[in-house]
């Protein structure tokens, strides 16, 4: 926890309270479900909290917005920013059943009222969002693809994705099909957060409108 801390000395109590007892419950349900690598689960903090709260430092998420987490695994980065953003929506989305029942024990669990877990693929959906959140789901191109359409625009909104390595090809190739991109931009996570495991690691942020 004192990484996060270190990084977010601001937060409530219950905001502290909330990150310990997630980090405790994903490693118990980590035992019988593995969302996360059983090598990795130590570093919950660092390589899991902290890093979804890598787009809470790029680009702060207004209260009120609504936000999909889409392929969101066991729950991140949307856990960490329910807890982070609880006066906004979250809609996390993922199409393997086994996840997403990971995904609603610990939204019950720590009764965030902010979250939605849908077990859907992204072309089912029939949602409009403020923003679009992921982590190292697919390509940029086919993850645009899936939704670009659901993205309102206006007002900063648009899509933020946890990313890694160079990403310029991905980028170029990536969002040349879509209308409506008015800004792109790439921030560095070894610039947020100190640590080997971030030197690599990036938020891109994709404004529309």
């Amino acid at each position: 926890m004192d990484e996060i801390l270190r990084y977010f000395p601001d937060l409530t109590d219950t905001q502290k309270e909330l990150f310990v007892r997630a980090a405790e419950l994903y490693r118990d349900l980590n035992a019988q479900i593995n969302v996360i690598s059983r090598k990795d689960i130590d570093n919950i903090f660092p390589h899991h909290i902290l890093h979804s709260l890598a787009i809470a430092k790029a680009h702060p998420i207004p209260d009120g917005s609504v936000v999909m987490d889409l392929g969101c695994g066991g729950g991140f980065p949307g856990i960490p920013l329910a807890i982070m953003y609880p006066a906004s929506r979250f809609i996390l989305v993922d199409s393997v059943g086994k996840k997403i029942k990971v995904v609603s024990e610990v939204a019950s669990a720590l009764r965030l009222d902010n979250v939605e877990a849908v077990n859907k693929r992204a072309e089912e959906l029939d949602v409009k969002v403020d923003y679009v959140v992921s982590r190292a789901v697919t390509d940029l191109k086919p993850f645009l693809g899936w939704c670009w359409d659901k993205v309102k625009g206006g007002d900063g909104h648009g899509v933020l994705c946890l990313k890694g390595g160079d990403l310029t090809e991905e980028i170029s190739e990536g969002i040349q099909p879509y209308k409506g991109i008015s800004l792109c931009r790439l921030y560095k996570i070894s610039d947020m957060f100190d640590g080997e495991y971030f030197h690599t690691k990036k938020v891109l942020y994709i404004r529309k409108g």
